[in-house]
C-alpha cells in the first residue's frame, strides 16, 4: 500500500506552510525546500486552494497560507480527498473485476477492515499533530 505522490506532496506542502505561519509561502520555495519539481506543487497548490485548505494571493509579494487553523485540518479527510481511487487490490474497483475467486474470497473483508483502521488512525490526527512548531 502506498499513497500517491499527489497525496504525499499535498501533505508536505501543508506541513511547510503550517511551519511558516508568519508569512506567505511561495510554490517555488516549497519545491526548492523538498528538492522536487515545481510543476508538481503548482497542481497541488491549486487543488489545496480548491479544497479550502489554503488561500492564495497572486502578484508580487503573493503566496500561500493556510485557510484553516492546523488543528482544523484532519489528515484522514485530506487523504480521502486526494486519494479518490485508493484501491489496494483489484476487487475494490467494482467496474474492473476479473478475479476468478471473487465470490468465495474472504481476503477482501480483511483488507477492508485494515483500510478502515488505517483511516481511523489518520482521522485521529490533524495537521497540528504533525508539524514541528
Amino acid at each position: 500500500m502506498q499513497l500517491a505522490k499527489f497525496t504525499d506532496y499535498s501533505l508536505r506542502m501543508l506541513i511547510y506552510i503550517a511551519e511558516h505561519p508568519d508569512r506567505l509561502v511561495t510554490i517555488n520555495e516549497v519545491a526548492t525546500w523538498y528538492n522536487l519539481p515545481k510543476q508538481h506543487f503548482v497542481k497541488i497548490a491549486h487543488n489545496l486552494v480548491k479544497l479550502g485548505y489554503v488561500k492564495s494571493s497572486r502578484g508580487k509579494g503573493g503566496g500561500l497560507c493556510l485557510n484553516k487553523n492546523p488543528e482544523e485540518i484532519n489528515i484522514g479527510k485530506l487523504v480521502r480527498e486526494t486519494e479518490p481511487n485508493f484501491r489496494i487490490v483489484e476487487c475494490f474497483d467494482s467496474g474492473h473485476i476479473s478475479c476468478r475467486i471473487i465470490g468465495s474470497c474472504k481476503l477482501k473483508n480483511i483488507l477492508h477492515k485494515s483500510i478502515n483502521q488505517f483511516y481511523d488512525v489518520l482521522n485521529s490526527s490533524t495537521l497540528k499533530d504533525i508539524i514541528t512548531n
